[in-house]
């Protein structure tokens, strides 16, 4: 039987949702490696939306993020809430700000967010069976909230952002655009992607080594 992993989104654009690239990369890599991949988001209301030739914040408009990222998805994708850990082998969460801005408000709070409950219920289960789980970009810095303090993420050299992971009880370990940091403990592999990469060929090295490692735990 073919490897099953869950992706889940947030959105579509960097500045308010999934990282395009980053998610392309990730979905490309499952299927260079004949892995199964099924996307999920959760079936929400955008934080905000954000026009990406200006970097503004589009008053007066109003997204959801599951339809938003369907379009990432080409429309074959499933609310967040009904993903069944039992189902699937592993799961990535690509980056971009919607991981801050709609998994989580750690865009506003910083040390203080809090992922959003559904995300908590949904990957809670994949912790416990020992299951891998992937994530890039500053999705890393959600894992002390959402997996427990004590786990190794990256999300490469941010000052801020790795404090803010220690300050959530994470263990942030620097790390170059085309590597990973691997929680073998934990099961837990990170990359900075577009946190660091200024071309997009910086940001697949990283993904793919990240997705690489996630199907050789798999086997484990």
């Amino acid at each position: 039987m073919s490897k099953q992993v869950a992706v889940i989104l947030s959105g579509c654009g960097v500045q308010d949702g999934s990282e395009i690239y980053e998610t392309t990369l990730t979905l490309l890599r499952l299927d260079q490696l004949g892995i199964s991949y099924r996307c999920f988001a959760p079936d929400i209301a955008q934080h905000h939306v954000i026009d990406h030739r200006s970097g503004e914040v589009v008053e007066g408009e109003a997204r959801n993020v599951l339809t938003e990222s369907a379009r990432l998805a080409r429309g074959d994708i499933t609310a967040l809430d009904e993903l069944d850990a039992e189902a699937f082998d592993a799961v990535i969460l690509p980056g971009g700000f919607g991981a801050a801005k709609n998994l989580s408000n750690l865009a506003e709070a910083g040390s203080d967010m809090e992922p959003l409950e559904s995300l908590v219920e949904a990957l809670a289960p994949f912790h416990e069976a020992r299951k891998p789980v992937g994530l890039m970009c500053i999705a890393p810095a959600l894992v002390p909230k959402l997996l427990g303090p004590g786990i190794a993420v990256t999300v490469g050299h941010d000052p801020s952002v790795s404090g803010a992971i220690s300050s959530m009880g994470g263990l942030h370990r620097s790390c170059g655009v085309e590597e990973i940091v691997v929680d073998f403990e934990n099961r837990v592999v990170t990359t900075p992607a577009y946190m660091l990469a200024t071309r997009i060929s910086e940001a697949a090295a990283g993904i793919f080594k990240l997705v690489d490692r996630i199907d050789e735990l798999m086997d484990l």
